[in-house]
């Protein structure tokens, strides 16, 4: 979910062309969560195999993996590790949520409310140990590197972007840029239009937030975007009642810090903020990782997609084709230009 500045935090309308030939760090949880949520039936219920085991998040990764890899783009998925201790509250509110959402979505089945059962279904999204696994197995035959954070996934994203390893993070969360990513790629698909959790959709237009061109329009550091953020309410903390985005900056604008806002304004502030703080500012990053992009395992895909899973052989192997296909016509591109 992320921090919530949306109103304060706008970005510039990209086409995914503009990132052929460069590598994008995303934001591996986000995503799947995604593919959770939308791809579903009518009626709520999740793609799912003969086994009645679920695909939703193997099928959106393999159609999206496919789609940037044949526009030249180099993706790298980043997996969240161990959440912060502050996290503790945010997830069991979520697992609440989830649970409550699965309640009410059979309560709409029985009743025959299908808009309200997508819905219900679509807040129900859980993502456990075996699809990550699964996942991070169809990116290693799709030839597409994947990164384990050893906390939280955009730190270990910002950390990449920062070092040049990556041109640009992509997470639909702001808490991305909080972690220091200088770019953000937002709504990285090629669709037109999303589907929302209350059964509609929304359009979408691929959108690049600069950190530098954001902390410039609002006249404040990346230190006072994070203490601004505190005051709202993060992931790893609750904001102050009664303050918004917009309130928020412009207490942070008139005290500088939290500090100063603490000794100076009556309006109290979080009593864990210099540790959530450190959560932004000073996370725990991993340097040992490798970024190889390699040529498609097609029999691995098949064996995971098809053979474990009665994803169409033919569907899948057609799509494979644009990628190798693609790829051989950049390879002779390049020849061409040196020959």
């Amino acid at each position: 979910m992320g921090v919530d500045i949306s109103s304060l935090v706008g970005g510039r309308a990209i086409s995914l062309g503009d990132l052929s030939g460069k590598a994008v760090a995303i934001d591996a949880f986000n995503t799947l969560y995604q593919f959770l949520t939308t791809i579903r039936q009518p009626d709520g219920t999740p793609l799912k195999d003969r086994d009645g085991r679920v695909t939703s998040h193997l099928s959106g990764l393999f159609y999206r993996s496919v789609a940037l890899l044949d526009i030249g783009v180099k993706p790298v998925f980043v997996f969240d590790g161990r959440p912060p201790e502050l996290k503790s509250r945010t997830i069991e509110s979520r697992r609440q949520a989830r649970k409550t959402a699965e309640r009410e979505w059979s309560d709409a089945l029985r009743a025959g409310d299908m808009k309200r059962a997508l819905t219900k279904a679509s807040q129900s999204s859980r993502l456990d140990g075996g699809m990550v696994d699964e996942a991070k197995r169809l990116l290693e035959s799709m030839g597409i590197p994947w990164v384990v954070s050893p906390t939280e996934g955009e730190a270990q994203m910002a950390h990449m972007a920062r070092k040049g390893d990556v041109w640009a993070g992509a997470s639909q969360d702001f808490d991305a840029i909080l972690f220091g990513t200088p770019l953000l790629v937002r709504n990285l698909t090629l669709s037109k239009r999303r589907k929302t959790s209350s059964g509609g959709s929304t359009p979408v237009t691929p959108e690049l937030v600069e950190l530098e061109h954001v902390l410039e329009v609002l006249s404040i550091t990346r230190e006072q975007l994070v203490d601004l953020s505190i005051l709202v309410g993060t992931d790893f903390n609750e904001g102050v009642r009664g303050i918004g985005p917009k309130k928020a900056l412009k207490l942070i604008r008139e005290h500088s810090s939290l500090e100063a806002m603490s000794e100076r304004s009556t309006t109290g502030v979080p009593p864990d903020f210099e540790e959530v703080r450190r959560i932004f500012l000073d996370p725990e990053v991993d340097n040992d990782y490798r970024l190889d992009w390699k040529p498609v395992d097609a029999e691995g895909v098949r064996k995971l997609m098809c053979d474990q899973h009665g994803f169409s052989v033919d569907r899948i192997d057609s799509t494979l084709l644009r990628v190798r296909t693609t790829n051989a016509a950049r390879a002779q591109s390049c020849l061409d230009v040196w020959g």
